[in-house]
């Protein structure tokens, strides 16, 4: 049997990467997908490859206008919404001393705001289907630090923190709120040139797995979550990062690749 099948999801940032696996996957299990991006070339071509049970909407998440052309295409393709995969998100890599505060601004719009207006937005109709399942991509940066990316990590700990205070507000109403943490995975926001040698970077950042992770991998954690198989399971995080929040390899002393000198 199809794990979502006749449901119906919402996946933002759905035009390429970790969105876009994860809309395949979804219908492939049953589901019909509404893909939202500010992408519109590349969205639209992702939803008509998958076919009619994808349609695209084009829609700036970080602002209520655009959640409100999201909810309205959604009700009048498919009637309801049952998920919320709230994916869409920017990186950034400046020192604390270089980020500016235009920047700050807009880290924070897209990947805060834009997940908490998308709750907002979709809460009334899941509960007026009794329920519901919300996905929040937050990042392995949500769960430590890195230098010289603090807006992004203030960022994802605090999507990580909504998470479970929404999780808990709506428990007893039958909306289940997760949040997920890839660590270093194959997508255009962690090589834009599709240039990274994958198992170099995977070694320098010393992933126990010994290997980058791919879109798919994270979108078969969004799938379990927001299938009924999880339905216990509300205000979790998932990391999927091959290990890389659970510590670093230690270095092997007779491999010089790894030796670090001071």
């Amino acid at each position: 049997m199809k794990r979502l099948n006749g449901k119906v999801a919402i996946i933002t940032g759905a035009a390429r990467g970790q969105g876009e696996a994860t809309a395949r996957l979804f219908a492939d299990e049953g589901a019909r997908v509404i893909l939202t991006d500010r992408l519109e070339a590349e969205g639209k071509a992702v939803a008509e490859s998958i076919g009619a049970a994808a349609r695209f909407v084009a829609a700036d998440i970080s602002q209520e206008a655009g959640w409100a052309e999201v909810i309205d295409a959604t009700l009048s393709a498919f009637g309801g919404i049952d998920i919320l995969i709230n994916n869409a998100a920017i990186t950034d890599h400046h020192p604390l001393g270089d980020l500016t505060r235009a920047r700050l601004d807009q880290i924070l719009a897209v990947n805060v705001v834009g997940p908490m207006l998308g709750m907002q937005a979709v809460l009334p109709h899941m509960l007026a289907k009794g329920g519901g399942s919300i996905v929040n991509i937050s990042s392995v940066n949500g769960l430590r630090g890195t230098a010289g990316m603090s807006a992004y990590d203030a960022s994802k700990w605090a999507l990580r923190g909504a998470t479970k205070g929404v999780a808990v507000e709506f428990a007893s109403r039958g909306i289940r709120v997760n949040s997920v943490h890839p660590g270093t995975i194959r997508t255009p926001m962690l090589d834009p040139e599709g240039s990274v040698d994958g198992p170099a970077l995977a070694h320098l950042l010393r992933v126990a797995a010994g290997r980058i992770g791919e879109p798919v991998e994270v979108a078969h954690a969004s799938l379990f979550l927001a299938s009924d198989e999880a339905s216990y399971i509300t205000g979790a995080e998932l990391a999927v990062d091959g290990g890389w929040s659970a510590g670093m390899v230690v270095p092997d002393a007779t491999d010089p690749t790894t030796r670090v000198s001071n």
